[in-house]
């Protein structure tokens, strides 16, 4: 069953690939979910589950919208770590939480997934994982936002150990060539890689994270070069040089979405009129098949929306732990006792 609505889902993006690069269309489309996820894992354990997820994410969405780029956030975070294990939820000082490239994470989204557990482990103790309940609240909430709906497949275990010794998310100055190895070597492609950095059309980032292409470009005293000049005036405004009592403002990573928080591809256009927040998101449009990609997104919001609903679902499904690989944490904070 889980098989079949995962290749129902993917059909409609075909056209969508084979318009943006034809030769990604294998990999893009033929990419099965893993073993034992299903559809509606559920449905027999804890029936309501799923539906409670999405009333509570809607209701704390409708309070603060910046919930979804939160939540996105989260689950990249944890998947691409040591996989979508909701090892990001754990506490401690050696957590992936506590380490500086996770600086943030802490807050809204976390207490929505601590409501949404308590109430299920009411409800149905020991049957959603953390995983699960992670991977579809960042569903729902981005669909609140103007994303696509797309089917998750259920039945992840929780991870039973975290270290931020292992965390080696890439930072926003990373080369385009060096964040292509990396979502390869998590079984993704460069069409995933510009899809699901449009999820930048959402969401804040400080100053710290930027400084750099505002004022010391690869050390050289200068601003980045591929930026617009009237852009970089404007972001020089927000981020001005750093001092101790300044602290560490925020700035939207897409002033076209703003406090909206609106997905959309907005975030396309910007980038390919030079005026891209992070180092990264620029390099998409400097040429080659990212520049294509984004072109075609920018001139197609449909195309984008259900690309990005393979991407991320392509995402949430990277080394997930089944069966007698993980458990089912009574707090997504802490792991169980033995």
């Amino acid at each position: 069953m889980g098989a079949s609505r995962w290749w129902w889902m993917s059909l409609p993006v075909l056209a969508v690939v084979s318009s943006c690069a034809v030769w990604h269309v294998e990999a893009a489309v033929t990419i099965e979910p893993p073993l034992n996820l299903q559809w509606h894992y559920y449905r027999n354990s804890c029936r309501d589950a799923e539906t409670y997820v999405r009333h509570q994410v809607e209701f704390y969405w409708k309070q603060d919208r910046s919930l979804a780029p939160k939540l996105i956030r989260m689950l990249y975070s944890d998947c691409f770590v040591t996989g979508c294990d909701a090892s990001i939820l754990l506490d401690g000082p050696n957590s992936e939480k506590a380490a500086a490239q996770n600086s943030g994470i802490e807050g809204l989204g976390t207490l929505v997934i601590d409501k949404i557990k308590q109430v299920l482990e009411q409800r149905c103790p020991g049957v959603v994982s953390c995983a699960d309940i992670l991977n579809l609240a960042a569903r729902d909430a981005a669909h609140l936002a103007g994303a696509p709906s797309y089917p998750v497949l259920t039945g992840r275990k929780d991870g039973m150990s975290s270290s931020k010794a292992s965390v080696d998310l890439p930072p926003p100055s990373i080369s385009w060539q060096a964040a292509l190895e990396y979502f390869e070597s998590r079984g993704l492609d460069v069409l995933d890689l510009t899809t699901l950095l449009g999820a930048h059309s959402m969401g804040k980032t400080h100053c710290s994270y930027i400084t750099d292409r505002l004022y010391n470009f690869n050390n050289t005293g200068k601003s980045d070069p591929n930026m617009d000049s009237s852009f970089l005036t404007q972001m020089r405004n927000q981020c001005p040089p750093q001092s101790k009592s300044q602290g560490h403002p925020l700035v939207f990573l897409d002033p076209a979405s703003g406090s909206s928080y609106t997905f959309s591809n907005s975030f396309y256009t910007r980038l390919l009129n030079r005026q891209a927040v992070f180092g990264i998101d620029q390099q998409l449009a400097l040429g080659g098949d990212t520049r294509q990609i984004a072109q075609e997104f920018e001139a197609g919001f449909e195309d984008f929306r259900k690309m990005y609903a393979l991407s991320i679902s392509r995402m949430g499904n990277i080394k997930v732990l089944t069966g007698n690989q993980g458990e089912i944490r009574n707090s997504c904070r802490v792991v169980n006792r033995k």
